[in-house]
């Protein structure tokens, strides 16, 4: 499978810093979301954009073959090293592009799916007809997607990160658009999947850290692509104060524990296209 970075932008900013630090706290909300895919033994699955494999692991644990992909090289190691802990011989975990799976044959999963993955990944139209292409009829493509404008913790940190970053290049179009229920039926579309063959929910995923949300916004700072890159501009700037005092405020508002750790709900919409 292609994995030069020069097709997909996205690969230095996901290896830039340590997604596992942030995935560790969302464990346990990638295991519900498999338990309600209908995920079981005899089933295939890939798993697009998998990091280091928080639903890909849980649907292997279920029974399922699974493939998870995804363009972040140490997310890759880091999910092998995952699933080799576990004894887990079911899955595999590879590099590369949402935007052309040239490895993955015609119509090879029942599920795939792509959980705040492929929605990163350039070029939407092309995204849609891959995860079709391998999907086999009658199976289903899930995805979940952050919606823009939403005010809960992940949309607002990336609203919150874009204010505080230069302008994207032209002809960028922003991830935020799979969160937008008529760009998701126009691009499913184009790929061959009528819209009544679509369907939406809007679902949660929490994100648990034993810390305050001021400690856990540090990881965030640290390890959170987008979040570093916004930074990074700021110091340049001389404003990374304004956004860690912008960030620092969204964590302590949007926490829900009351013993002094962390847990933050976000709001992302769930897709599901069935290919004919």
């Amino acid at each position: 499978m292609n994995s030069n970075p020069n097709l997909n932008p996205n690969k230095a900013l996901w290896e830039k810093g340590d997604f596992t630090r942030i995935a560790d706290t969302m464990r346990a909300s990638g295991e519900k979301l498999v338990a309600d895919l209908s995920i079981g033994p005899g089933m295939t699955v890939l798993d697009l954009g998998c990091g280091d494999g928080t639903t890909a692991i849980p649907a292997a644990q279920r029974g399922a073959t699974v493939r998870g992909v995804d363009i972040a090289r140490n997310l890759v190691e880091a999910g092998t090293r995952r699933a080799r802990a576990m004894g887990l011989s079911n899955i595999t975990f590879e590099e590369g592009d949402a935007t052309h799976l040239d490895a993955l044959k015609d119509n090879s999963f029942d599920r795939v799916v792509s959980i705040f993955g492929a929605m990163f990944a350039p070029r939407p139209f092309d995204v849609a007809k891959e995860m079709t292409r391998v999907a086999k009829p009658g199976g289903k493509v899930v995805m979940g997607n952050w919606i823009p404008g939403d005010p809960t913790l992940v949309a607002q940190i990336l609203k919150i990160s874009a204010a505080h970053t230069p302008p994207p290049p032209e002809g960028f179009v922003s991830p935020m658009t799979w969160g937008v229920e008529s760009h998701v039926l126009e691009r499913f579309g184009a790929a061959g999947i009528p819209k009544e063959n679509i369907s939406f929910l809007k679902d949660s995923y929490r994100f648990d850290f034993a810390g305050t949300p001021v400690e856990y916004l540090a990881l965030f700072r640290q390890f959170y692509g987008p979040t570093m890159n916004a930074f990074t501009a700021a110091e340049q700037g001389g404003h990374a104060s304004d956004l860690q005092r912008e960030l620092a405020d969204l964590f302590t508002r949007c926490n829900e524990s009351r013993t002094g750790a962390t847990s933050i709900p976000a709001t992302f919409l769930r897709v599901t296209a069935v290919k004919a």
